[in-house]
């Protein structure tokens, strides 16, 4: 059983050996991201990380590539709302070489004024990016109007206005703050020998500040709420969704069982109504999210715009057939064997593994054996599942949002 074990030096590490490979993924998590702002410097968790990767007190940025690309490693970074990850994937006898350009960017970054000038544009241009995609922009405001009012509905990217006030003083503040000891986690995945990796972390991050200051989750009374953002383009992106529950919750599991029925496969009942049947939508499916304290369930559809009535008709009748009818014997094994080879199938990546554990130990404060999440699937019911259809069923808690060329959409109307 893998475990969080937490080193001399106050940072935690989770070792998940992989002998049958020649590979390793190293991954350096920080326990901070859009959740952990201050609304005027939205996205500065993004930023940072950013510039990690733009120079150290002994590495330039093209050091920092050139010493990845000597070793025939990959290197990125991801920011969410609850954490921050610095990952390298290598061969395993170039483990600690790739692990030391990381530490060194975490312990060691100086984030260049010159640079910073450089990525702030380029941040800006992936806020464009993200508003000049559809199916991207709607997303994103859905899950802004489910979470309204808790940290979650945050912006990870934050807007313009916000990064023009983060200066080089407040990062580094920033960073002070929140890249602490409590909120260091080292995941590793693939082979290495154990007692080397503990040897070396345990004498990293010694510079950085013992404890941070955690935010208290506050939820909000849920209001549902309509957006429609009129954009020159043919297509209509909807998206609708509710606040569900975290991924620790027991009916997490039933949840995703349940959300594999109705739109999460191509042979799912929204993907044969919507798609193949009406032929309304090229794109429909339905998701689930959990995160530490809450979740949400969506449903997605990218439509011709004159179309969208129809379809949020399909989506009823749907919805409303499960709500009387239930779900048949059939469609509870078929969900619960997809969800159990799709978690076993991303066993056998190392990076996979990295991320899983990664997130399990942030979200959950432990790490769910491979073992224990086939039997959490396993132990699924018809009655766990369809006692959550009630969750879903009441078209009145939708938050709705959608991003289309038809300036006549009155899409409240149709909630």
């Amino acid at each position: 059983m893998l475990e969080i074990k937490t080193l001399v030096n106050g940072i935690d590490l989770i070792m998940d050996p992989v002998n049958e490979v020649e590979s390793v993924t190293l991954g350096i998590w920080v326990k901070t991201g859009a959740v952990n702002e201050d609304k005027k410097y939205a996205g500065i968790s993004h930023f940072v990380e950013h510039m990690l990767f733009k120079g150290t007190e002994t590495r330039t940025y093209l050091d920092i590539a050139r010493d990845i690309d000597k070793i025939g490693g990959s290197i990125n970074a991801f920011t969410g709302k609850e954490a921050t990850c610095y990952h390298v994937k290598v061969m395993s006898s170039r483990l600690f070489d790739g692990a030391e350009v990381l530490c060194d960017m975490i312990e060691n970054s100086v984030f260049p004024k010159k640079e910073m000038d450089k990525e702030r544009f380029v941040i800006g241009e992936e806020i464009k990016m993200t508003l000049d995609s559809p199916e991207d922009l709607c997303h994103d405001l859905s899950t802004e109007l489910i979470y309204n009012g808790n940290v979650l509905s945050k912006s990870i990217i934050g807007t313009p206005t916000s990064l023009k006030r983060i200066t080089r003083n407040v990062m580094k503040d920033y960073v002070k703050k929140r890249y602490t000891k409590d909120n260091i986690l080292v995941s590793i995945a693939g082979k290495f020998n154990e007692e080397e990796v503990i040897s070396y972390f345990e004498n990293r991050f010694l510079n950085l500040e013992e404890k941070s200051e955690d935010i208290e989750f506050e939820n909000s009374e849920y209001r549902p709420k309509v957006k429609v953002v009129h954009k020159d383009v043919e297509q209509c992106n909807l998206c609708m969704g509710l606040p569900t529950f975290p991924m620790e919750d027991v009916r997490y599991y039933p949840m995703q069982v349940l959300n594999n029925i109705l739109g999460g496969t191509m042979s799912s009942r929204l993907f044969r109504n919507i798609r193949e049947e009406r032929g309304l939508a090229y794109s429909v499916f339905s998701m689930v999210s959990g995160n530490k304290n809450l979740g949400y369930f969506k449903i997605y559809a990218g439509l011709n715009k004159d179309k969208v009535k129809d379809a949020i008709e399909g989506i009823r009748e749907e919805i409303i057939l499960l709500a009387d009818n239930g779900i048949s014997d059939d469609e509870l094994i078929a969900s619960k064997e997809q969800l159990k080879s799709g978690f076993v199938f991303s066993q056998e990546s190392t990076a996979s593994r990295m991320f899983n554990n990664g997130r399990m130990a942030f979200l959950m404060d432990r790490i769910v054996p491979i073992e224990e999440v086939i039997s959490s699937y396993d132990k699924v019911t018809k009655s766990d599942v369809e006692s959550l259809i009630t969750l879903i069923s009441d078209f009145s808690r939708y938050s709705a949002v959608a991003v289309t060329g038809n300036d006549e959409l009155n899409l409240k109307k149709l909630f």
